[in-house]
């Protein structure tokens, strides 16, 4: 067991693996720095090298004691400039014709979208290249558009399409998604990221080519998901605020508050909430993080987030260790010292169900769960959970103190490596109340969360077999 998991830290870390970080020596030093989830971004990965890095992330975690999680990314439907022969210029005021790739002639701008013209009117926006070059559609015959150029640049190919405001009718899932489905259901995943969700049908879609026990997380990327995303969260496991593309499909200064609201309604529904992107994009090159980063993360964490997520910074930087290390550092002080802070988020959750829906038993349960905390002083909560579900409703409170999580089943203790304030533990007998008592006791006592003759607070679903039950609440004393 690493000195790192006796320091247990509420927000979770999830890095992406890549060229800086996929050597078995950088993946140990990852896991010993403190890395609970390890993404796989199937934009930039191969099927033979997927397979390689799952067993190597498999042996590393085992070795460090860390329950580390498997998150399978989908490149998702993005559309992008097709093959230009060479760096287009496109001058403020001057007009282009976008065309599919496949129809495309000598000086039009092909894109990898086959119904472009289907989805586009006159006066819609496009964006090129993380949103840096700017057109207007003016005239729309299909296959073509005609759009002026707003705000000129050079264009490479490959680059990103966004059409920010348009209900488009693209499949989310690719071919390609279809194999990578496959192959994360090959490698036992624990999550399966959807990319550029638009719709609550897009995540169940997605659903029912996945066994029962890999979970979905959505990634809010597009403004359509945002005007869906109380469907999009109904539909989903988890969720991910993708700064990325919702920063180019969103005018900049509106991303912060839709992160807020994105992360408060996922607590409210019980899903954990993932913020991603240029958490610490300036360690892709510097030993340490600028200032503005440091406060991107603390606030991220002060808002309620599950976890941080690392990208480039864990997958091509050159301090791929150093910027998990930076990250812990940041969430260890925010931890250590919020509850000295003025009451908000994460803190003040409402215990009252989403406005219009009925009050539900987990929810009541877990406000009970944080009452007996605060009227008893107690330095725990234990969880029982064979799905994840007590564990994660407790979470979504965001009680003051750990959340010890004891489940039968390895998938769900590294599903539950996600999750916020949650220390999960497996139980390797067939569970019964008792021997799941004698486990979490022990371990308690082990990392000195709690002391012989303190009292902890135990939630659970009962019967314990029944998935999505949680309907107990009882005191232990150590």
């Amino acid at each position: 067991m690493s000195r790192n998991d006796e320091r247990f830290l509420k927000t979770k870390i999830i890095c992406t693996i890549g060229p800086a970080s996929w050597d078995p020596a950088s993946l140990e030093a990852l896991c010993e720095a403190g890395m609970d989830v390890a993404r796989l971004n199937m934009s930039h990965s191969e099927p033979d090298q997927v397979r390689a890095l799952a067993g190597q992330i498999r042996d590393c975690a085992a070795r460090s004691g860390r329950p580390v999680a498997l998150l399978v990314d989908l490149q998702g439907a993005k559309i992008r400039v097709g093959r230009l022969p060479e760096p287009l210029h496109l001058s403020s005021g001057s007009r282009v014709a976008l065309v599919p790739a496949a129809d495309a002639r000598v000086g039009d701008l092909p894109v990898t979208y086959a119904d472009l013209a289907a989805d586009l009117s006159p006066g819609d926006r496009v964006l090129l290249s993380d949103g840096q070059i700017e057109l207007k559609v003016r005239q729309v015959s299909p296959p073509r558009v005609e759009a002026e150029v707003v705000i000129g640049g050079s264009l490479l190919s490959g680059k990103g399409v966004n059409l920010p405001g348009v209900s488009l009718r693209a499949p989310s899932l690719t071919e390609k998604d279809l194999g990578d489905i496959d192959l994360a259901l090959e490698i036992g995943a624990e999550y399966v990221a959807l990319s550029f969700v638009r719709s609550a049908e897009n995540v169940l879609d997605l659903r029912k080519r996945l066994t029962e026990d890999v979970l979905v997380l959505a990634k809010i990327e597009k403004d359509q998901a945002l005007r869906e995303l109380e469907p999009i969260l109904e539909a989903s496991d988890a969720v991910m605020v993708a700064r990325g593309d919702l920063g180019t499909e969103l005018p900049f200064e509106q991303v912060p508050l839709a992160q807020k609201r994105i992360v408060r309604r996922a607590n409210r529904r019980y899903r954990p909430v993932v913020i991603a992107t240029q958490m610490l994009e300036s360690m892709i090159e510097h030993p340490n993080p600028t200032r503005a980063e440091v406060s991107d993360v603390a606030n991220a964490i002060l808002d309620g987030t599950d976890a941080v997520l690392l990208s480039a910074e864990t997958a091509i930087g050159r301090f791929p260790v150093e910027s998990v290390r930076a990250l812990t550092r940041v969430i260890r002080e925010v931890e250590s010292t919020s509850g000295v802070l003025p009451a908000g988020p994460p803190y003040d959750v409402p215990t009252s169900p989403p406005a219009g829906e009925p009050a539900s038993t987990e929810l009541a349960v877990a406000c009970a769960t944080l009452e007996a905390v605060r009227a008893l002083g107690a330095p725990a909560i234990v969880t029982f959970t064979r799905s994840g579900f007590t564990a994660r409703v407790v979470s979504s409170r965001r009680p003051p103190v750990p959340i010890l999580a004891v489940t039968d089943t390895v998938k769900v203790q590294r599903q539950l490596s996600l999750v916020w304030g949650v220390l999960p533990v497996l139980c390797q007998t067939e569970p019964t109340h008792a021997d799941m008592w004698e486990i979490a006791g022990a371990e308690l006592l082990r990392r000195g969360l709690a002391g012989r003759g303190d009292r902890i607070v135990v939630t659970a679903g009962v019967p314990f077999h029944v998935r999505g039950t949680t309907n107990m609440v009882r005191i232990e004393t150590l």
